[in-house]
């Protein structure tokens, strides 16, 4: 799951960030507003954590480029404010959850995961096409009811290909999604074609079938 953090408070963002890494998110982190709208028009996140107090601007000012330039995202604004007309109008812009500093770290990680739920998978914690069942919470992938024994990136990969099942995705939004901005200064993408080769030969070695069809010149599909 790729996060932005958008958070002026050195200490806490860091906190956040550090904390999140280690709960398997990749996160990306933005200080500013100038640096915040730079990112969320160059980018695509699954969660936005919003803070509306920034140094040189005001937070909610970005949720209608959020909105625009990533209308999938769930957005989740953090902020030191607690005044119902601050929930409200960050609410009605298309905030889907606020959460009021200080907090605990733990209650962010479960505010974020609740919240992918409801956004890409129904509201539930299992992910199912065909023979092939990921738990979103257990980070485990069974095919016919047996696990697979898969690296962190290729558990990622597979999510991501699962949720966007039936389209056509670029090797870019591929890197993008599971290495973040430093994708783009990949010479090539041979490190994809490497994880989705040992994917399908892992899913297969379960007697499952291989969805992952080559686009030539493009990327890949997640079909029958």
């Amino acid at each position: 799951m790729k996060i932005l953090i958008i958070e002026d408070e050195k200490d806490l963002l860091e906190a956040m960030a550090g904390y999140l890494t280690l709960e398997g998110m990749l996160c990306e982190t933005a200080s500013t507003f100038f640096k915040a709208e730079d990112s969320l028009s160059a980018y695509n996140y699954d969660i936005i954590i919003l803070d509306l107090t920034l140094p040189d601007g005001n937070g909610l000012d970005l949720i209608s480029l959020i909105k625009e330039r990533n209308s999938k995202a769930g957005l989740l604004i953090v902020s030191a404010r607690n005044s119902l007309d601050d929930k409200v109008k960050g609410l009605d812009l298309g905030a889907d959850d606020y959460i009021t500093k200080p907090f605990h770290l733990a209650e962010l990680n479960s505010r974020i995961r609740s919240l992918a739920r409801r956004r890409f998978f129904d509201g539930k914690n299992e992910l199912t096409f065909n023979e092939i069942t990921i738990n979103t919470d257990s980070l485990e992938v069974a095919v016919n009811g047996e696990l697979l024994d898969l690296t962190r990136k290729e558990y990622d990969i597979l999510l991501y290909f699962m949720v966007n099942r039936n389209r056509v995705i670029t090797r870019e939004s591929i890197a993008e999604h599971i290495w973040g901005d430093n994708s783009t200064f990949a010479d090539n993408f041979d490190f994809i074609y490497s994880h989705i080769k040992n994917i399908r030969k892992k899913i297969e070695q379960k007697k499952g079938k291989n969805y992952l069809h080559n686009i030539y010149g493009i990327g890949y599909k997640f079909s029958e």
